[in-house]
């Protein structure tokens, strides 16, 4: 199903698409902007099924012709922007998809709606070739941007767009979520909640990933004993992790977890509410062992090598300098 009421969170775009549909007072683009994964392809689907049901009501009806061709993304009228290169969407891809299509009637909809995902890799040079569309476009054209940082689109085309910001969604509706729709047990709901940080795809992923469950093994083997190991072995640790198909900040979130723990049980010796309380013997004596500047600056360096990593700083003398700041400090 894809209906409003599917969308987990969001309630302040919920309410403006919805409202958008009930009035008659589409905009011709919009920008949603949001971290990756966190449902931006599944709130445009829902609303170009709703601008396209012959129904026309505020949800898509998942019955109608349009409805069932926009369900199976096979809409002559809902366009996806495809790019060829990975990283850039060029001026090109514009040009071809948009520019040079729009002029085109509808082909059976209302309204022709372009979906443009990871607007943010559009070159300058492609913004430029959408902004002739956007100062002009045809009253039956709808174009969705979706961007992981609105930062990078041109002010010329934020100020011709709506702009509607997704939100973290609450733990406890992400919680529920992993529990009802994928019966995801208790505790292993509650790590994948406390990592998504409101990020319900991400919780999704983590939950039904084989990798996170070994990941998370492996990271928190080596913060129990690295105060006992050699720089070598620690290395060879971390190298072993770059095997899996997670991504390195979520490895640093699994540490950065473990001495938030720490640090709240060194403050409270309060179990209840801790993400890794099935291992309370070894983070008791992480909260033992470590002072609370210790933790604070263990929880700096995984932030700092974060940075680092996206900077694309060397990888393994930001883990070096990371793994040793632990070893100081734990």
């Amino acid at each position: 199903m894809a209906q409003f009421r599917d969308i987990i969170g969001q309630e302040q775009i919920k309410e403006h698409l919805r409202n958008a549909l009930i009035t008659d007072k589409v905009s011709h683009a919009y920008i949603i902007n949001g971290e990756k994964s966190s449902g931006k392809e599944f709130i445009a689907k829902v609303f170009a099924m709703a601008l396209q049901c012959e129904k026309g009501g505020e949800e898509p009806c998942q019955e109608c012709h349009s409805c069932k061709q926009a369900l199976s993304n096979n809409h002559p009228d809902i366009i996806r922007v495809a790019h060829e290169k990975p990283n850039t969407i060029s001026v090109d891809d514009i040009r071809a998809q948009v520019n040079n299509d729009v002029g085109i009637k509808p082909y059976s909809g209302p309204r022709k709606i372009y979906i443009i995902n990871e607007a943010e890799k559009m070159t300058p040079q492609a913004q430029n070739a959408l902004l002739k569309t956007l100062e002009e476009p045809p009253a039956y054209a709808v174009i969705l941007l979706l961007t992981a940082n609105v930062n990078s689109l041109l002010p010329t085309i934020l100020s011709r767009c709506v702009v509607l910001n997704m939100k973290p969604v609450a733990d406890e509706l992400v919680k529920k979520y992993l529990m009802e729709q994928l019966q995801v047990p208790d505790y292993k709901a509650e790590v994948c909640v406390a990592f998504a940080r409101g990020n319900i795809g991400k919780a999704k992923a983590l939950a039904s990933s084989e990798d996170f469950e070994n990941v998370k093994a492996e990271a928190l083997s080596l913060l129990k004993y690295i105060q006992d190991m050699e720089l070598n072995e620690i290395i060879s640790a971390i190298k072993k992790i770059t095997e899996y198909k997670l991504e390195i900040n979520d490895y640093l979130d699994i540490c950065a977890i473990w001495y938030r723990d720490a640090l709240l049980f060194k403050a409270t010796h309060d179990v209840n509410h801790l993400v890794f309380r099935e291992e309370i013997q070894a983070l008791r004596r992480t909260a033992q062992h470590s002072s609370y500047e210790g933790i604070e600056t263990i929880l700096k360096a995984l932030e700092t090598a974060k940075r680092r990593l996206d900077a694309n700083v060397n990888f393994e003398l930001t883990m070096e300098l990371l793994m040793l700041t632990i070893q100081e400090n734990s």
